[in-house]
């Protein structure tokens, strides 16, 4: 199983970020994520492989003004 916020997931192998972002049918272009400890930049969700029983925690760009 792999959570995200109060969300659980099934794991398969090769899981990556880009396709929890497409089983989660979220929109949102989240610029970073972080899997357990480790942040992940947006252009790697694709490569970027979730261990199972992983946390992930999907960031969102903040702008302020």
């Amino acid at each position: 199983m792999v959570r995200i916020s109060d969300r659980e997931f099934p794991w398969h192998e090769n899981l990556t970020i880009t396709d929890l972002l497409r089983e989660l049918g979220d929109p949102y272009p989240y610029t970073v994520a972080r899997i357990n400890n480790k942040t992940v930049p947006g252009h790697d969700f694709s490569r970027a492989r979730v261990p199972d029983n992983s946390e992930v925690f999907l960031i969102p760009l903040i702008a302020g003004g």
